[in-house]
């Protein structure tokens, strides 16, 4: 069985932080927006005035934004396991059916990290942590994805080393950070890029149509024991995994044998 989803889990420090990310960390609003709440003037560390984005948050601090103690945001951290036939955006105009909708009501406003197209299935991350979204979701952190994907023929053995030098699309050189070949049709790729519709648009580029894609990992986290439409929270142990700086990725399938075209 899965997890309800109701655990949290609050933001806390041992050490001093910026002001700034003190703020964004407890919600009050993003970095950028915290910032501006410093240069106005709004924001009072221990009963003093400070428009210094340098100023430093020790443990115990009394901060607050016009005359409002800031308080420890409490996070959530959500595992969707999406499946095909929903938008992931909050709201849609034609009424369509989207991730929002498989959540419970009572949730608070949570984000998705990244996004999933209406029909790919899989795994989707959904907090209101906007700094490991952020970990999560830019390239400089190479933050592993993995994807199961079956194509409409064969795939070639010859394509395999294309598939990680590169394929030029018009945001420039997209490719895979590792692919298994699992029988005729299916594969499984690593991607740490982000690119727009990526492992669809490769594989198209060489010839290919996906018939079906399921993110099945994301970095540390896999899909094992969560059902399609089910979401669970994430465990402690968890989250620090994602905030663990990587010294290096997997760079291979994590249910792979062996690697191929490499």
């Amino acid at each position: 069985a899965c997890r309800r989803p109701s655990q949290k889990h609050s933001f806390s420090y041992s050490l001093d932080v910026r002001l700034n990310r003190f703020l964004a960390l407890s919600g009050i609003s993003s970095r950028r927006g915290a910032e501006k709440y410093i240069r106005d003037g709004r924001v009072t560390v221990n009963g003093e005035p400070t428009t210094g984005l340098a100023t430093q948050v020790a443990p115990g601090d009394k901060v607050e934004v016009d005359g409002r103690i800031v308080r420890n945001q409490e996070f959530v951290y959500l595992l969707l396991n999406k499946p095909a036939g929903f938008l992931t955006t909050r709201s849609d105009e034609r009424s369509r059916n989207t991730i929002y909708d498989l959540l419970p009501a009572e949730l608070p406003n949570l984000a998705h990290v990244g996004r999933l197209d209406k029909e790919s299935e899989g795994l989707l991350l959904l907090t209101n942590d906007g700094d490991l979204a952020f970990r999560i979701t830019h390239p400089k952190f190479k933050l592993e994805k993995e994807y199961l994907v079956t194509l409409d023929r064969e795939f070639q053995p010859k394509d395999s080393p294309r598939t990680q030098k590169g394929v030029y699309l018009s945001e420039g050189r997209a490719r895979f950070d590792a692919i298994v070949k699992l029988n005729s049709h299916q594969v499984r790729v690593v991607v740490t890029q982000g690119l727009k519709r990526q492992v669809r648009r490769i594989f198209a580029a060489l010839g290919y149509k996906v018939t079906r894609l399921q993110r099945v990992r994301i970095g540390p986290l896999t899909g094992r024991g969560l059902r399609s439409r089910d979401v669970r929270s994430l465990s402690q142990s968890e989250v620090d995994l994602l905030k663990k700086p990587r010294s290096g990725n997997l760079s291979v399938p994590v249910s792979a044998g062996r690697k191929k075209g490499r």
